[in-house]
């Protein structure tokens, strides 16, 4: 009878790890296992105010202004008293650490990924965004959270005291609470929040992973070689811990609390039955009643509320001079030499139509994809070198392409034609329109299909002594006839007014 994979797989290791630990010297020792030993030391540099930080993120992130002043606050306030403890002998520290861990509340696309990346970029510690859905208790299914802590020293590049600074990111934390019940996934759920409970306050995070042979193998021959088990440890009693989520329903909870404390069936007042102020009357009681245990809620003292995203502040979020929907767009076409700029009108129109996603800001991403996606291919391909979105491309973006294509390739037929005869050849409406059709009808290039309706009439106007020459309609439908017709119209013409 075969044996079942799993097993296979621990038996090797059970070999592996036997033959290659036999030969270690019985006197190893283990860096870092002894309590107040020192594996890493040194000190962080860190000097922001929250006033300078608080102008940073408000260059960059629109309408979130009182979200931005807790936020950049506690960030700084949290990295400048490490400093202070940092220079505390041991014994003096204050017992129990307690952190300005984080959470935030708002719909999706209100900027709360994109705060907290600026903030780590600016401050300069390695940053891990995880979605908290992804975890679970064992780590058997799904990952196990203490992975989020090694991540941070692989963005630091290995830098062990640099990462025990970092900043872990988990959104979706929301989609960890349980409905009450405990079997099924609420069982997994609490055990991810006890797991990350030991995290956010203080623990020793082992660099190599138990379950992963590799490191098992590769932590044995390095025993053998040096004749000592180092076992590589990271501390997250100053890593700094973020959550984010939606919370769908959270403000039920909090209006049926707040309405308990009436008496009677008085009617609750306007600021109640608003979604934002009601957020904004969270208590940890709500987040418990949530699905949250209480000493998960804990360690997240500080809660924020960001707001959701109107019309007007979509807008702003374009108008402002960082937008990075605005100017990751012009790069995009920038890369193609096109200049790409955009009317106040246009980019209303716009954050009208990103309103209606629902997405938040992401919902702006969208809409400027489905308006410039076909420009974006189009006109690498042509000599266009500027496009103005206006009122117009938002509205028919391909009525307006096609009108620029059809331009385009008369503008370089036309040129060249010029260079070649010495003739402009001048095309009316009606004829500009007859020539697009005929084009798509037949599936040739506009510019080809001038060159074969056109191609000799070099001959006959240069015969009648001119350097331009008007296309119409009927040029269009009968290129020779018209030609041959407007010749002898020219000659009579002339021959009367020599007579």
């Amino acid at each position: 009878m075969v044996k079942p994979a799993y097993e296979q797989r621990k038996e090797l290791e059970e070999i592996l790890k036997k033959e290659l630990m036999e030969e270690i010297s019985p006197e190893a020792e283990t860096v870092g296992s002894k309590e107040g030993s020192k594996v890493h030391s040194g000190s962080i540099e860190f000097d922001i105010k929250p006033e300078e930080l608080e102008s940073y993120l408000n260059k960059y992130v629109v309408g979130q202004e009182e979200a931005i002043e807790i936020i950049a606050t506690k960030v700084c306030t949290h990295f400048n008293r490490m400093k202070i403890e940092n220079a505390i002998p041991e014994d003096e520290r204050l017992v129990g650490n307690i952190k300005s861990n984080m959470l935030l509340i708002g719909p999706t696309g209100v900027g709360k990924t994109y705060i907290v990346k600026l903030i780590a970029k600016r401050i300069g510690v390695p940053f891990v965004k995880a979605d908290a859905t992804k975890f679970s208790e064992t780590g058997y299914v799904g990952g196990d959270v203490e992975d989020l802590v090694r991540d941070l020293v692989h963005e630091a590049d290995g830098d062990i005291r640099k990462a025990e600074y970092g900043i872990i990111y988990l959104d979706e934390i929301d989609k960890i609470a349980s409905s009450g019940t405990m079997y099924g996934p609420d069982v997994s759920r609490t055990g991810v929040q006890r797991n990350l409970l030991k995290l956010m306050e203080e623990a020793e995070v082992d660099l190599k992973t138990p379950h992963d042979l590799a490191s098992q193998v590769e932590a044995a021959m390095e025993a053998q070689r040096t004749g000592r088990i180092t076992r590589k440890k990271i501390n997250t009693r100053n890593i700094l811990f973020i959550v984010s989520g939606a919370f769908n329903g959270l403000q039920e909870i909090i209006s049926k609390r707040l309405n308990m404390q009436k008496i009677g069936f008085e009617k609750a007042p306007a600021s109640v039955t608003d979604k934002q102020n009601l957020l904004k009357k969270l208590s940890t009681e709500d987040l418990i009643r949530f699905g949250f245990e209480s000493e998960f809620v804990g360690r997240l003292p500080v809660h924020i509320v960001l707001n959701e995203l109107t019309v007007e502040g979509l807008y702003n979020i374009l108008k402002n001079r960082y937008s990075t929907v605005v100017l990751g767009k012009k790069l995009d076409f920038r890369a193609y030499d096109i200049d790409l700029s955009f009317t106040d009108e246009a980019l209303m129109m716009l954050a009208k139509q990103a309103y209606q996603e629902k997405t938040g800001a992401r919902g702006l991403l969208s809409v400027f994809e489905k308006t410039l996606i076909k420009f974006e291919k189009t006109l690498p391909s042509t000599e266009i070198r500027q496009l103005i979105v206006d009122k117009n491309v938002v509205e028919s973006p391909d009525r307006v392409l096609s009108e620029m294509l059809l331009n385009d390739s008369i503008k370089s037929f036309q040129k060249n034609y010029l260079i070649r005869h010495g003739i402009f050849l001048e095309f009316d409406e009606e004829a500009l329109r007859m020539v697009q059709d005929l084009a798509s009808k037949n599936r040739k290039s506009i510019k080809q299909l001038c060159e074969d309706l056109f191609h000799d009439y070099h001959h006959g106007i240069k015969l009648m002594g001119m350097d331009s020459f008007k296309i119409t309609t009927e040029a269009v439908q009968n290129p020779s006839g018209y030609l041959e017709n407007y010749i002898k119209m020219n000659y009579n013409k002339q021959s009367k007014g020599a007579s």
